[in-house]
């Protein structure tokens, strides 16, 4: 079950995009390990716009995962990769469909 969400949007430097792109399929391994993400999607949405969306049960898992690896990597990289500031919005999670 999850309650809770974020919704992240990252776009990337002219030039950078492959650079962010492998940073978030990388992700996938960090995130592996951190029991609380019940859900985690690294998008493109556009040439030069990346996403990431994660679910969690609660808002102590969604406290955990962005006080962890995967966030500090990005936030470390986000000078050299990004164009502005990664836009972090936390969601609430009204349905879901997931895997059993």
């Amino acid at each position: 079950m999850v309650s809770v969400a974020l919704l992240v949007r990252l776009e990337a430097k002219p030039g950078k995009q492959a650079d962010v792109a492998k940073l978030l399929a990388s992700g996938l391994a960090l995130v592996q390990a951190e029991p609380a993400t019940t859900a985690w999607f690294a998008i493109r949405m556009g040439p030069t716009t990346f996403g990431i969306f994660d679910a969690f049960p609660d808002a102590a898992g969604r406290k955990a995962h962005l006080a962890g690896r995967l966030a500090a990597a990005l936030m470390a990289k986000a000078p050299e990769l990004l164009a502005v500031a990664p836009t972090i919005e936390e969601v609430d999670v009204l349905a879901a469909k997931l895997p059993a």
